[in-house]
């Protein structure tokens, strides 16, 4: 699911990008997968609460990935209300944290259950 994740914020930016050299079409499709990032991050916060009941993995991905569902709710109002001076930084953050998370879900450490080192 982070993978998903990550691949959906991960067209935002080249969506706008393709906006703002004259792809008008772009915007719509940049507004329904942000739109869309939210029911994703829905489904990774339910994959992060099995991973730590489950699995035992580590519980600080529970409020991590509930962060980032907010900021992508929240990224979603600023959108479409053009706080261009809010969405823009809010997204390059939401682009490093979904990056940073993915990338350590791949590693072997995201596989060991708690107390293992």
């Amino acid at each position: 699911m982070l993978s998903v994740h990550l691949l959906a914020v991960l067209a935002q930016p080249v969506l706008a990008g393709r906006y703002l050299i004259g792809d008008v079409d772009a915007m719509a499709a940049h507004g329904l997968v942000g739109s869309l990032l939210a029911l994703v991050a829905m489904f990774v916060i339910a994959a992060a609460l099995a991973y730590v009941l489950v699995v035992r993995g580590r519980v600080w991905i529970l409020p991590v990935t509930v962060l980032l569902f907010l900021a992508d709710g929240f990224q979603i109002g600023v959108g479409y209300s053009r706080e261009l001076n809010l969405h823009v930084p809010l997204g390059v953050g939401i682009v490093v944290g979904a990056v940073l998370l993915t990338t350590w879900a791949w590693m072997p450490v995201a596989a060991r259950p708690r107390g293992r080192r």
